[in-house]
């Protein structure tokens, strides 16, 4: 399960987007995308998961930012996706619950081929600073479309929007993480009676 590395490039009318991950990284990032709180939440993805990630965006921010953040997710989806290629010897399934003071997350993954997305996250203010908190939603869709997964992400509790926010996507990196991973005893395997994913 070596070089699973991969770098995907999506330019769109809308936007202009280059992501780079290592799966088998240390957590470093770098991200140049002019949405700086969405910038925070990947550095968790990164950190959390252990995934190296390189995003670089230009896109039309003066209208806002719907685009670049759906297309962010969009072509971060395509470069998992390419990274894990035919998927044998993974996990499969991550899970994590993280906790941030009053704010409490749960996210569940299997990398099944097939994409679904339950989102369930009842944010307590529509902004945090200047980031419209109904993006996050488009960001996770687009990355489930193109990585090609199952994703259920539930907040169970918290009042604090930010603290929300944070646990789920410091949960998601954890539950990337594992799914991701190289099980020993699935080298070269399938993890799928299927024989496909």
């Amino acid at each position: 399960m070596s070089g699973r590395v991969a770098s995907v490039e999506r330019n769109t009318l809308e936007t202009q987007i280059r992501v780079s991950i290592n799966l088998d990284g240390s957590g470093n990032s770098q991200f140049d995308t002019g949405v700086p709180f969405l910038d925070h939440m990947m550095d968790q993805i990164a950190r959390h998961g252990m995934i190296d990630i390189e995003v670089v965006a230009k896109g039309d921010n003066e209208i806002d930012d719907h685009h670049t953040v759906e297309d962010i997710g969009i072509t971060l989806g395509q470069a998992f996706s390419k990274a894990l290629g035919d998927k044998k010897g993974i996990t499969r399934y991550g899970h994590a619950y993280v906790p941030l003071d009053e704010a409490l997350s749960r996210v569940v993954i299997d990398f099944s081929g097939r994409p679904g997305l339950v989102y369930n996250l009842p944010f307590t203010r529509a902004r945090i600073g200047n980031f419209d908190v109904d993006l996050f939603q488009e960001f996770f869709q687009g990355f489930v479309n193109h990585a090609l997964l199952t994703l259920h992400i539930d907040n169970l509790r918290g009042t604090n929007s930010h603290h929300q926010a944070e646990t789920v996507f410091k949960a998601f990196g954890r539950a990337l993480r594992m799914a991701v991973e190289a099980d020993p005893r699935m080298a070269g395997v399938m993890p799928s009676t299927k024989g496909t994913l």
